[in-house]
């Protein structure tokens, strides 16, 4: 399956070569970076080694909201059909972590059954215990959506007294744990309730890291008056700022993600764009998968070296002899300078250390004496990885994008208004006109015939001067107005007829109302003196 390039000794030097990225990901893990990750117990502090699954499975969707924001039916919209084990109602009702995913047949898979499963990437969650997998399961279903990515319903986030109610598992290290597989992950909140609770914070706290996954979506927005709304999407933005530390603004999507009527139907244009651009967002995922691959992988590698530092550090300064506890708990206490002087010594990044807290408490179960010295050979592996075989693997993620059809997610909502009159856009802008026997210019013609003859046309044409001299006063850059003339000038002569500075003067109408030019002009757009043209 894999080339060997050359002797040991170039071996070195040369990146290995892999026929998919896959493949690669999966043999660079084992050779280079899971030994670093053993010899330092990494596994034991931060994350469960990875397995084949984890590299071979398709991209998965995480939905987090509290209760009742439309988690289960925002699943069912995409999917356009039921699932098994899913209920839908304005009380806390999934109190499960269910996994929807491809099946030839219906059913459902219980927790303890799915994480022996070597084909499925949920072995390792069985490190949580059965209070975690008597509350997992596995949805499959023969759906077309489910073909490209699978998707991760999560039990609603309390609030009030109901958060201070134990759920027999650590909820927020789950949901870590699945942030960490996982391609997306999608924020859902009620436009009627915003209010953050202690649960949701430590949740959203526990997906950082991964701030490139997230998006949000500000659900049920279709009853609520625009004013509302507005009052509504800048206090969301507010409490996000306040717990998503990134200088960025995070994206929101605004809409009412299930199939029943609009109750207030005035911000439907503005719901039809949002929709199209989250599903555009989640369509591009099995494109993207290996390349997300890919990027945690380097993650890990960064952070396991960070780990394996801070590791042979806490063991070079350990007695060998006496004073062992003593020597274990100063260490502790003063960990935030071990990270500052590895920090120097090696040059590495604030970002890429470990949340100290957490590091601290974890260490306290810890025998110091038992941890391994610094290996510089399992060090120089993962560098040569980073270095090298990633720059490889990068080329092959492109090769096989090019290679590829183009993946997209298909079926359910996804080919909900793609053709025909419900196509987002249909009927607008430069589409206007399309299903009408009259050339729409034709509506507003009298009034471009005016100004027209005002600028001296010769023998029925204006010349480009002169015309630019009117279209400038629309105030468009002059590369839109290049790319207007470009398309109203149909016959090439560097000058405009009747028809086409009309054609042009509706081109800059469509621009001014907020809508994208086309690349080409539209059959139903081309005057009707010139429809027989040969191109």
């Amino acid at each position: 399956m894999f080339s060997w390039l050359g002797t040991d000794d170039r071996r070195k030097k040369d990146p290995e070569v892999f026929q998919t990225v896959s493949d690669g990901l999966k043999k660079l893990y084992k050779t280079k970076l899971l030994p670093l990750e053993e010899s330092y117990k990494f596994h034991e502090f931060h994350s469960p080694a990875l397995e084949d699954a984890d590299f071979d499975n398709k991209p998965m969707v995480l939905l987090v909201g509290q209760y009742s924001t439309g988690k289960t039916s925002f699943i069912r919209y995409l999917l356009e059909q039921d699932f098994p084990g899913m209920r839908i109602g304005p009380e806390p009702t999934t109190d499960s972590f269910i996994a929807v995913m491809h099946g030839d047949t219906e059913g459902v898979i219980p927790g303890n059954a799915l994480v022996v499963d070597p084909k499925k990437p949920f072995r390792k969650l069985n490190a949580f215990g059965n209070a975690f997998l008597n509350r997992f399961v596995c949805a499959q279903l023969p759906n077309p959506v489910l073909e490209s990515i699978s998707v991760i319903d999560t039990p609603g986030i309390l609030s009030g007294e109901k958060q201070r109610i134990s759920r027999g598992y650590d909820f927020a290290a789950v949901l870590e744990w699945f942030a960490e597989r996982v391609d997306r992950i999608i924020l859902l909140f009620d436009a009627h309730k915003l209010d953050i609770s202690d649960e949701f914070s430590e949740v959203i706290k526990a997906l950082k890291n991964h701030e490139d996954k997230i998006r949000v979506v500000l659900n049920k927005a279709d009853q609520i008056e625009t004013q509302q709304l507005m009052r509504v999407y800048g206090a969301l933005m507010w409490s996000l700022g306040k717990i998503v530390n990134t200088p960025e603004v995070i994206r929101v999507y605004i809409g009412s993600f299930w199939s029943h009527p609009l109750l207030i139907p005035d911000n439907r244009k503005l719901f039809e764009a949002e929709e199209q651009d989250l599903f555009k967002d989640i369509q591009s995922l099995p494109r993207n998968a290996a390349l997300r691959k890919l990027n945690d992988l380097i993650k890990r590698a960064r952070l396991a070296k960070v780990h394996a530092y801070i590791i042979s550090a806490l063991k070079k300064e350990m007695p060998s002899v006496f004073g062992k506890e003593n020597k274990k708990k100063e260490l502790i206490a003063s960990l935030g300078d071990i990270y500052k002087r590895i920090e120097r010594e090696h040059q590495i990044s604030p970002g890429d250390f470990p949340n100290l807290k957490k590091m601290q408490d974890q260490l306290q179960a810890q025998d110091l004496n038992k941890f391994q010295p610094l290996k510089p050979k399992l060090l120089e592996a993962v560098d040569d990885m980073l270095a090298n075989d990633i720059a490889g693997l990068m080329v092959l993620v492109r090769q096989e994008e090019t290679q590829r059809p183009n993946p997209v997610v298909k079926g359910g909502a996804f080919d909900g208004t793609l053709d025909g009159p419900f196509g987002h856009g249909y009927g607008e802008g430069a589409g206007e006109g399309i299903d009408e026997a009259e050339w729409v210019v034709a509506r507003d013609k009298p009034a471009y015939d005016e100004i027209f003859y005002t600028l001296s046309p010769v023998n029925g044409k204006v010349t480009g001067a002169n015309a630019k001299k009117e279209m400038v006063k629309s105030k468009l850059p002059n590369t839109v107005l290049g790319k207007i003339w470009k398309l109203a000038d149909i016959d090439k002569d560097g000058m405009l007829d009747d028809e086409e500075f009309a054609l042009a003067n509706h081109l800059i109408k469509v621009k001014l109302e907020g809508h994208e030019l086309p690349s080409e002009l539209p059959a139903h757009l081309v005057p009707p003196s010139k429809r027989k043209i040969p191109e």
